[in-house]
């Protein structure tokens, strides 16, 4: 059996506990090597549960690892990684990830890709040089009513698809799930920090982008996008957004909100066809092919994702030991779309007009 030799490199994101785990979880096919951090731009007054002490104290539990080096390049040059599992700040994604894959080493990454179109190409440069595998992971990937939502649509259950919608369901931020932290210690933390890549529209905003890839199937032409901060004074990242993006023949509204108590109907996908609707709701989709009527023409229940494919970790070796494709969300192409929608959406939060998509037909596999 043919063992891994995996390190994690950044704390920022709560994300790399379940991460971590997924590949415990794989039990001796995993050998973990080490950790490195990166300094943060301020540093945290809290160790609370998902703040970066945390994380770091709760990786190395689990991990039994008892290094962490200061310096990523370090443990580059001596821990002969054949796996990279990375975390860090989402604005330092381009740099961190590609300066891995030149080393030919395999990276699993956090969403969102990147924070700008130019380091997400940059990476997948890097991932070209250095003859190793990307991916991006999407807890929503894990989601098997999102996936039968999109199986749905592409045998055309909705009839040509003109509108898709996408918004995260109850969230009033990062740290709402029983953290506890105060306006002071939350004014220190990267998730409300716009430099570090903070703020609802990369948090959640990025969800909408990478489905929307994925259901559309065509790369954004234009986009509009606003970032408003509702109920976050303590951070100068914004805690809502949104982006309307505009494809040849459809568009995607797409919302992020760290303002949300209740989301009051279902987050979706919500995709409207020609034909009728279909609602995700969790792990049922509901399908509209009747006007003025709220019973739908079908209901449909999604089954559990095959056992052996069901997370990240899993998915990750599989692919590396078959050289069967990723699912579609992890993938360079998709998300260099999600990509060219959120870089688009923000430039357009920034100017206040409608920002034409560039880069359309860059070639992912030549780049």
């Amino acid at each position: 059996m043919k063992k891994y030799r995996v390190g994690v490199i950044g704390f920022a994101h709560m994300h790399i506990n379940s991460l971590v785990k997924d590949f415990v979880n794989l039990g001796d096919k995993i050998e973990w090597v080490a950790c490195a951090d990166l300094k943060p731009a301020i540093p945290s007054l809290s160790k609370k549960p998902s703040t970066r002490a945390h994380n770091i104290r709760n990786v190395m539990e689990m991990t039994k690892m008892t290094t962490l080096y200061k310096d990523y390049n370090q443990l580059l040059d001596e821990g002969d990684l054949d796996i990279a599992i990375v975390c860090c700040e989402n604005a330092l994604h381009g740099k961190v990830v590609s300066d891995i894959l030149l080393r030919g080493i395999n990276v699993v990454v956090e969403k969102p890709m990147a924070t700008s179109m130019t380091d997400a190409l940059r990476m997948v440069y890097a991932a070209n040089e250095g003859n190793a595998t990307l991916a991006v992971n999407w807890p929503s990937t894990w989601s098997p009513g999102i996936r039968l939502a999109h199986e749905l649509t592409a045998k055309g259950v909705v009839g040509k698809v003109f509108k898709f919608t996408y918004r995260n369901s109850d969230s009033q931020g990062p740290f709402s799930y029983g953290e506890n932290l105060t306006d002071l210690e939350k004014s220190s933390e990267w998730w409300y920090d716009a430099r570090t890549g903070g703020g609802a529209f990369w948090d959640y905003c990025c969800y909408g982008s990478c489905l929307a890839s994925w259901f559309i199937g065509r790369p954004v032409r234009a986009a509009y996008g606003l970032r408003a901060n509702f109920d976050s004074p303590y951070g100068n990242a914004e805690d809502y957004g949104t982006i309307t993006a505009r494809f040849d023949d459809a568009v995607a509204i797409i919302e992020g909100s760290w303002t949300t108590v209740n989301s009051g109907v279902p987050s979706g996908p919500i995709v409207f066809g020609l034909k009728g609707t279909l609602v995700t709701d969790g792990n049922e989709v509901r399908v509209y092919n009747k006007r003025h009527t709220s019973t739908p023409s079908a209901v449909y229940h999604a089954e559990p994702l095959p056992e052996d494919r069901n997370n990240i970790a899993k998915e990750f070796i599989h692919h590396l030991e078959t050289g069967e494709p990723l699912h579609p969300t992890l993938d360079i192409e998709t998300n260099l779309n999600a990509m060219m929608i959120l870089d688009t959406g923000y430039r357009s939060s920034i100017s206040g007009k409608l920002e034409q998509a560039s880069g359309h037909h860059y070639a992912p596999a030549n780049l």
